[in-house]
């Protein structure tokens, strides 16, 4: 509930923002007209995103969508859990990177995909795997594409504002310049927001693959193991997936710093996190750095331990 309540406040936040913005500069700036530019620009920024966003992630990802005779498991599962999250089965593709992740996109649950890259599947047993579509499954269920990119949009609508107006040539020019100062301070604020709600899905993407069946530590366990491979990853292959980070299971950027995070969890040295090491994580008390404070705000993903000690407190 404090999960759903803080999107929630998010998002009250983000629009009241943005009607700070067309309200000063219907008062200060060019009038409504302006008013009028700004909003369809947004809306239509907003809908070229959401249209051709699929694309460019196939592209990026080299992505092949196959049938269920070619990876008939995969297809197994994701139709399992689709049909317990109550959405329509979406498409199935493997991208032939060998970085191991997942993730789900699309422009809505009928138009959803699922995409597992060639290094997780050769990473992860089939209950971690499974435990990772749960989550990808839960993105789609809860329509976070569509909520990151309506939000995505604010930030947008900042920049623009602030490159017209503080370039402005009005008569009154000083209005023009404090609106325009305004709106890149509120394009900076923003754009942490719509990080702090990427993190948000993140937790409820967790929670949902819980809901779907899978054991927390099995998620737990994939996590872990993709934190070490993408810390172990050239970065030819890093750079191949810059782009699509926000999409994925995990953020490799951070891996490095999340695997030195994380190897005190696995007291067996096994490479995985079992029940047992779940549990005894939730009864430690976690404390992040500053830096590891400050760090965390900039990126679409939460902080891999307090993440994992997330999925510990779900756990039965």
């Amino acid at each position: 509930m404090w999960l759903q309540a803080r999107l929630y406040l998010l998002m009250g936040l983000m629009f009241a923002i943005v009607f700070g913005i067309i309200s000063a500069i219907a008062k200060y700036g060019a009038g409504v007209t302006n008013v009028y530019f700004y909003l369809v620009f947004a809306a239509g920024m907003m809908v070229l995103q959401y249209m051709i966003g699929p694309k460019i992630v196939e592209w990026t990802m080299q992505i092949k969508y196959v049938t269920e005779k070619e990876q008939p498991e995969l297809h197994k599962m994701i139709s399992e859990l689709a049909k317990k999250a109550g959405i329509q089965k979406p498409r199935v593709a493997v991208s032939a990177l060998n970085l191991p992740n997942a993730f789900a996109f699309g422009r809505s649950m009928k138009d959803g995909r699922v995409c597992v890259t060639k290094g997780i599947m050769e990473l992860l047993d089939e209950k971690e795997l499974r435990a990772v579509l749960g989550h990808e499954i839960s993105h789609l269920k809860n329509r976070d594409v569509m909520v990151i990119t309506l939000l995505s949009v604010v930030p947008m609508l900042c920049w623009y504002a602030a490159q017209s107006f503080i370039w402005s040539r009005d008569r009154d020019r000083g209005n023009a310049v404090f609106i325009g100062i305004g709106a890149l301070v509120l394009y900076f604020i923003t754009n942490l927001l719509v990080l702090y709600g990427s993190r948000i899905r993140e937790y409820y993407a967790d929670k949902g693959a819980v809901q779907l069946g899978n054991d927390p530590h099995y998620l737990a366990s994939a996590l872990y193991k993709l934190v070490y491979g993408s810390a172990t990853a050239s970065k030819q292959e890093l750079k191949a997936a810059e782009g699509c980070r926000a999409f994925f299971a995990n953020d490799p950027a951070h891996a490095v710093m999340d695997i030195k995070e994380l190897k005190a969890l696995d007291t067996d040295m096994s490479g995985t996190l079992d029940r047992k090491e779940l549990t005894a994580l939730k009864n430690m008390n976690i404390k992040l750095s500053k830096g590891q404070k400050v760090m965390e705000l900039f990126t679409t993903h939460p902080n891999m331990l307090k993440r994992i000690k997330h999925l510990s407190h779900l756990q039965e």
